[in-house]
């Protein structure tokens, strides 16, 4: 597949309009220099739209547009679970966590660490997340992401990702987190119209005369295996996606600390007007993902009846883009380039906040804004530069690994759920205790992290390298949530035993309140009721 003159200068059109607007944003009023609140919070002025949209985009990227579609391909409806689970995550964490946060005036996920427990946690994590953010994330992103554009352009899939790299990169590198946010709701609007247009074409050729719906019910009647969302242990792909586990287990594991404490998500949060605009903009978020499956999914299990054959799941979305006539074709590509350039985009800008604020102004005892009222304008300057510079080395490095890492595997979505595993279930364990019980101690949570790591592999070492069996045969999912219990139950034990000192734990409480309005309750309640009814009626 090749794209056509019309289809081309559709891409271009999009590329140059959103990199123009991206450095449109950027500017600054005349007299004032970025400090790392502009660079890295946005200035802290971010609207709802923004943060639902930039919520979104940062999520939606090539690992979820062909990671999943590809699990949508294999698996089936199941792996929509991602999806909406999440959409009841982001209610728990708009009520919840946000508020903690934005009073305690947090911009990094390591600096909270290190007001709540101590120094030591936050350069452990800043470590954890630099090499999980680099080595996994970004380098999935722009791996999945040259994958589709060679499949669809045609074009050599090294030069698509050293392409897709460096647009991103100089798409950001001017304005940080605000070039990133302020164009989200552009890239997202494409995305869904993109995605609905595969959606809608898929359907619509499986249905013939009978339209979209009737495209539906025969995929549903053609297909029923891949419609199960609750799978049966004797499904082959049980493994990946344990049954009940999906609702009440593990998953829950990975979203808490995906949506709640992961910096590259939270970050367009930390950045709200307000707390009130930082709810509403979660909210958004999760009624978005709701639609995600139609968008992301649905596409990967019509590929089953349409392209039965192909040689590895994650080549469905690309097939399925084959379809489309000329012009739409150019304009869902924008809309799958538009996903992988705002989710590479957020999580650059995002390694080089937690590089710079957690790392290096650490390191050289250079306090930041956020830490030092008057803002030495020279210092603040310095530290936006060495943003930028750890930016290039980041995706520098993701280019130079995302072959050896990623080329050989059929489905690197869950590739990406099985190894941010390893890490996920200690980070939800020390932020919970941070946040909600005043006992816990650094030791603990250093503990708990560890122990995450060391148990996991212990549950991931293949049996035919010298591991157990038993362990070895335990879903993923459900092993999250074995080593979260484990990992809770440890950091628990040493925070007893181990009392911190009384001044340790700098965040506070006063004047935090967990009341939210009454649009927040009533948008909630729809999504919740929303999520029974699909689980209902796809169980």
């Amino acid at each position: 597949m090749s794209l056509s003159q019309i289809d081309l200068i559709v891409v271009i059109i999009y590329a140059i309009g959103i990199f123009g607007l991206a450095q449109w944003v950027s500017r600054e009023k005349a007299g004032h220099t970025k400090d790392t609140s502009d660079y890295f919070l946005a200035s802290k002025a971010l609207p709802w739209w923004a943060i639902g949209a930039s919520l979104i985009a940062a999520n939606i990227s090539a690992e979820q547009i062909v990671g999943m579609s590809g699990s949508g391909y294999a698996i089936g409806l199941a792996i929509a679970s991602y999806e909406w689970m999440a959409a009841l995550t982001l209610l728990i964490v708009g009520k919840f966590f946000l508020p903690i946060f934005l009073k305690n005036q947090i911009y990094t996920m390591p600096q909270f660490l290190e007001q709540r427990f101590g120094p030591t946690i936050r350069t452990v994590m800043a470590v954890f997340w630099l090499v999980l953010y680099v080595f996994v994330n970004l380098t999935s992103i722009i791996w999945l992401g040259s994958v589709a554009v060679t499949q669809v352009a045609g074009v050599n899939q090294d030069v698509a990702l050293v392409g897709l790299g460096a647009f991103a990169l100089l798409y950001q590198l001017r304005g940080g987190l605000k070039a990133v946010a302020l164009t989200d709701i552009v890239q997202v609007t494409l995305l869904v119209l993109g995605g609905l247009v595969v959606s809608y074409l898929t359907l619509s050729k499986i249905g013939g005369g009978a339209g979209v719906l009737g495209g539906f019910a025969e995929l549903t009647r053609r297909v029923p295996d891949h419609f199960d969302m609750i799978l049966s242990p004797d499904n082959p792909h049980y493994k990946e996606l344990p049954g009940i586990a999906v609702l009440v287990g593990g998953m829950w594991i990975a979203n808490l600390s995906y949506w709640g404490f992961n910096q590259y998500i939270i970050q367009r949060a930390l950045a709200a007007k307000s707390l009130p605009e930082a709810q509403k903009g979660v909210i958004f978020a999760g009624f978005l993902k709701l639609l995600m499956p139609v968008i992301i999914v649905l596409p990967g299990i019509a590929a089953v009846v349409l392209a039965p054959d192909l040689a590895k799941p994650d080549q469905a979305y690309p097939t399925m883009m084959a379809l489309l006539p000329t012009g739409l074709l150019g304009l869902v590509f924008a809309a799958l380039i538009a996903a992988i350039i705002a989710s590479t985009a957020s999580k650059i800008n995002s390694i080089a906040t937690i590089f710079t604020l957690d790392i290096y102004a650490k390191l050289k005892g250079v306090p930041t804004q956020a830490e030092d009222a008057e803002g030495n304008r020279a210092r603040e300057t310095k530290l936006v530069l060495v943003g930028r510079i750890a930016a290039v080395v980041a995706i520098v490095i993701a280019m130079l690994t995302a072959r050896p890492l990623l080329g050989s595997l059929d489905q690197a979505f869950q590739y990406i759920q099985e190894f941010s595993g390893f890490v996920t279930p200690g980070i939800t364990v020390i932020f919970l205790l941070g946040l909600f019980w005043p006992r816990a101690t650094e030791a603990g949570a250093l503990v708990g992290a560890i122990a995450s790591v060391v148990l996991s592999f212990l549950f991931w070492f293949p049996a035919d390298w010298g591991g157990i069996a038993a362990l070895n045969a335990v879903p993923f999912m459900n092993r999250m949530m074995i080593v979260f219990f484990l990992s809770l139950a440890l950091a628990v034990i040493v925070s007893l035993a181990r009392p911190a000192r009384a001044d340790s734990n700098r965040i506070t409480m006063e004047g935090v309140s967990f009341r939210t309005t009454t649009g927040f309750n009533v948008a909630g309640v729809i999504i919740i009721l929303i999520l029974i009814a699909l689980y209902a009626t796809w169980w």
